[in-house]
């Protein structure tokens, strides 16, 4: 028994090994400046601040997804690193989440290895920052896993404990988003029915059910009456922004992993498979059937509910593979743990998910290996040069490379490189006389990226239940919100007004209130945002 212990103990220090290493990654380089990141800085500058969801500021998201982050700003301070730092737990945390579940289904020790590998390279590896789009699927996570250890637990009591637990991760995921954390929810359900079929304690669906009401109302209670308005999208009655034909354009156009899987988890089924009576009772094997069925469903739905950015749907990749892998390996009697047999098939993973970490050796790569020739769309005397990286070149926006991004020497955008004129448009902000003679009193609207200016100069952050987090028309704010910003424009309200005009973006900042600034303010400066390629400018204006 202490052998098999020990054997034990060193897949499961492997497994380890690989979640946390590759986790810490992302603290040991710098990154470019994301796009969108504006968002999970905002939120978690807020929570940390003390500021109330729904009574400070509205969101159509649940508080969820800042609630990590927020707490490393607590730790860390309000920088854009700290985001990365939050990640990398977030990750880690995805990971155990993820191991966790396979040891609950009970998989065999070298296909355990080889998913987890598979999960960290496709899923967790490249995601540097929070996005409720990751966070959402790392809450599901952590719920199944409980779930499952609520199924196999021998206590009943340590059963509704984890279950419990189950509930309450389930609940930040719709918490986080509505879409992913309620197929979460419905997945969970799916798993409940059978596993109460199976052992016949009927109790525990509506014990469960009720454990996630009571979480809901402890959480939501105290928001009322602003979360009403804001989790209905400010609309009523609430107006969809999807229709039948978008899923069934990507599914039935597209979505080739996640078919092409399905297919193979099928016939894994039917050619392992002999009585189907039999197999029914076997609950670890049923239950990882419904759990990979319904993960891959899952993801056929997300990316359409969930389309930013276009591939976090899948952390389908190391359910299905675990499922194929444990199937084909009993089918064909292979030994999955020997040395030599894990060492191919885990070459032959890296190989297939080197994209995930190729970027980094990649650099070494273009150092030895430079290309010299660069073309210049307007320059006649390189009209031959062409080859595959400057076949196509797009005029509507301009694309600095991340190489000429320099960093700022303001503290919350440590470490996060940005284009040059980004970098000098935020000194000649802070350097304006207003800023420097008003400094905490200035009354500042940002609508750009760059949030972290609030902990920079400082300005006093606005507050209010109608007040939203971010401006996106339609989906953050709306017309409401709209009609109160230009008011407050046309009376003169702020000193100062710092607007990102993104042409290409749908009122990703409401074109109207850019028109409105037009008549009633000054502007003075016009820098670069940092976007790659560029396709917005940050303009400045003044009373």
């Amino acid at each position: 028994m202490s052998l098999i212990s020990l054997k034990d103990r060193k897949w499961s220090i492997t497994e380890s090994i690989i979640i946390i290493v590759l986790a810490l990654v992302p603290l040991f380089v710098t990154f470019p400046y994301r796009v969108n990141i504006f968002l999970s800085w905002e939120g978690a500058y807020r929570l940390s601040s003390g500021q109330i969801p729904y009574k400070d500021f509205g969101t159509p998201l649940g508080y969820g997804y800042w609630i990590i982050p927020a707490i490393f700003f607590k730790i860390f301070g309000p920088e854009l690193i700290t985001l990365v730092k939050a990640q990398v737990f977030i990750n880690i945390i995805a990971g155990f989440a993820f191991r966790s579940i396979l040891k609950s289904l009970d998989l065999p020790k070298g296909a355990r290895l080889l998913s987890v590998l598979v999960f960290v390279l496709s899923y967790s590896f490249f995601n540097f920052w929070p996005w409720y789009n990751h966070t959402v699927i790392v809450y599901e996570l952590v719920g199944i896993s409980f779930l499952l250890k609520a199924f196999f637990s021998d206590s009943r009591q340590r059963s509704y404990a984890w279950m419990a637990g189950a509930a309450f991760f389930i609940f930040l995921s719709v918490f986080t988003k509505q879409d992913g954390g309620g197929m979460a929810f419905m997945l969970c359900l799916a798993l409940l029915a059978y596993n109460c079929f199976q052992t016949k304690r009927w109790i525990d669906f509506p014990v469960f059910i009720g454990m996630f009401i009571l979480i809901a109302v402890f959480m939501i209670k105290p928001l009322m009456p602003g979360f009403a308005y804001w989790f209905n999208h400010g609309q009523p009655p609430h107006s969809s922004r999807l229709a039948i034909n978008d899923f069934t354009d990507e599914i039935m156009g597209g979505s080739d992993w996640i078919k092409g899987y399905l297919v193979l988890v099928v016939l894994c089924l039917v050619a392992s498979v002999r009585q189907w009576n039999t197999w029914l009772l076997q609950r670890r094997q049923v239950l990882f059937a419904l759990l990979t069925l319904g993960i891959l469903g899952e993801a056929a739905i997300f990316q359409v509910t969930s389309y930013t950015p276009p591939d976090n749907n899948i952390f389908f990749h190391s359910f299905a593979f675990a499922f194929i892998a444990t199937y084909l390996c009993e089918l064909l009697k292979i030994d999955i743990s020997r040395p030599k047999v894990m060492l191919g098939a885990t070459l032959l993973v890296l190989f297939w998910w080197s994209g995930t970490w190729w970027k980094y050796v990649g650099r070494f790569a273009d150092r030895l290996f430079p290309t010299h020739e660069v073309a210049d769309a307007h320059n006649p005397n390189h009209e031959n040069v062409v080859n595959r990286r400057n076949f196509m070149l797009n005029t509507d926006t301009i694309d600095i490379p991340v190489s000429s991004w320099v960093f700022s020497s303001l503290k919350p955008f440590r470490k996060v490189y940005m284009p040059e004129s980004t970098v000098k448009g935020m000194d000649r902000v802070l350097a304006l006389p207003i800023v420097k003679e008003k400094k905490e009193n200035i009354k500042v609207l940002n609508m750009t990226e760059l949030t972290p200016l609030a902990a920079a100069m400082p300005y006093k952050l606005e507050t209010g239940p109608d007040y939203p987090l971010w401006y996106h028309l339609g989906v953050g704010m709306f017309n409401r919100q709209l009609a109160t910003f230009k008011q407050k424009v046309q009376e003169g309200h702020y000193d100062l007004v710092l607007f990102e005009y993104a042409p290409g973006l749908n009122n990703f900042f409401p074109f109207a209130l850019r028109e409105e600034l037009k008549k009633d303010y000054h502007q003075v400066d016009t820098f670069y945002a940092p976007r790659r390629p560029v396709n917005a400018i940050i303009e400045v204006y003044v009373k």
